[in-house]
């Protein structure tokens, strides 16, 4: 299965696939709202800002697996992130990542990442999945890396 199969749900309720983003350059992250690595969005947007004319996606999944972390509805979530962070990528309904009811496309990235960059988890909010144009995945980053630390990844790829 290809990564542009999966369908996804916008944060507005709408049904889709990433067939959208073929072609493109894609950064995949579980995102939270109330999360001591929140200020990642910044960070996501400007990456989107600098690179989207060349190509980079930036799509957030709400989780609330990681400390009820993300407690809040879809409505909130996007209100959040558009008047505290000015996001304007694209956001997409909660999903789970990890567990059994895990979304297929987290469980596809997580089996997808090459070595050396295979972790096998999920372990916070904010893992950063790096997708190339031809939707193979690329490389997983932590948590806790900061997005401007993927700039010459992205660059990389563009």
């Amino acid at each position: 299965m290809s990564i542009y199969d999966f369908t996804v749900t916008t944060i507005d309720g709408e049904i889709t696939t990433l067939a959208d983003y073929k072609g493109k350059v894609l950064l995949i992250v579980n995102t939270a709202s109330a999360c001591g690595l929140t200020p990642h969005y910044e960070g996501l947007q400007q990456l989107y800002d600098t690179y989207r004319d060349r190509g980079l996606a930036v799509l957030g999944f709400p989780c609330n697996q990681f400390a009820g972390q993300e407690p809040g509805t879809e409505a909130e979530i996007k209100s959040f992130c558009e008047l505290k962070y000015n996001v304007s990528f694209p956001m997409f309904a909660k999903v789970d990542v990890k567990g059994e009811h895990a979304h297929p496309l987290f469980t596809h990235l997580l089996q997808e990442v090459p070595e050396p960059y295979r972790t096998g988890e999920i372990e916070w909010n904010f893992v950063k999945f790096l997708v190339d144009r031809d939707g193979q995945v690329v490389r997983q980053f932590s948590a806790r890396t900061e997005p401007s630390a993927l700039t010459d990844d992205i660059e990389a790829l563009l």
